[in-house]
């Protein structure tokens, strides 16, 4: 963590609604293209931010060793995802990898009630509907360095040959050319930077003045 960061919590956990009583909390949405780094980012970031929850997405795919029903993902027939999604029980959902994947609506907003802010890592499609349909969410965009970069870190991975790489910066640029929807961009250059970066966007959210009562 960096001396500012350090500084930050030291300060701003003790101030900030440290027991969020009052307003419900708020949805974050990070987003940002694959290899960016958005796993690790936000798993630093959840174990320093106090009232913040990672939220728990519905999936029809099979539950793998080691899952847990309602920790990792609730995990539902297609048939059960199909009639969620037509009755708008789900802020947002997804095909990936032939599964389907959702945020369950009633999740997020049972956490917002208890003063937890909710984060929903997802990807710029299933963001641009969360804006859709809770325009309050606050969108944060998670931006490589440069393509250049994003590539050495996907070469790097040695998981994937030329081909799948080359479709990943493919997409990339696509989903660059969408930050200008998003509230927020955080470039992911430095891990320590990058967390700081998040958590102020998150304490100061929590101080924001909103039109409305929420």
């Amino acid at each position: 963590m960096t001396e500012n960061g350090s500084r930050l919590d030291a300060g701003l956990q003790a101030e900030v609604r440290p027991d969020r009583s009052g307003p419900a909390g708020n949805v974050i949405v990070i987003t940002g293209p694959s290899g960016v780094g958005k796993g690790t980012v936000v798993e630093k970031l959840v174990q320093r931010v106090p009232h913040l929850v990672r939220s728990v997405s519905v999936t029809t795919r099979s539950m793998r060793p080691g899952e847990k029903e309602g920790r990792d993902y609730f995990f539902v027939s297609p048939q059960e995802f199909e009639r969620r999604k037509a009755e708008g029980s789900l802020l947002e959902s997804a095909e990936f990898a032939g599964c389907q994947y959702g945020t369950p609506r009633a999740w997020v907003e049972e956490r917002l009630r208890g003063q937890d802010d909710v984060l929903l890592v997802i990807e710029v499609q299933g963001a641009m509907q969360v804006r859709q349909r809770m325009p309050e969410a606050v969108l944060v965009f998670l931006s490589p360095p440069s393509l250049a970069e994003l590539e050495a870190r996907l070469t790097g991975r040695g998981t994937e040959g030329p081909e799948k790489i080359a479709l990943r910066l493919d997409k990339a640029r696509q989903e660059l050319a969408e930050r200008r929807h998003f509230h927020y961009e955080v470039v992911n250059d430095d891990l320590d930077a990058a967390v700081d970066n998040l958590a102020h966007i998150i304490y100061a959210e929590r101080l924001r003045i909103r039109n409305s009562a929420r």
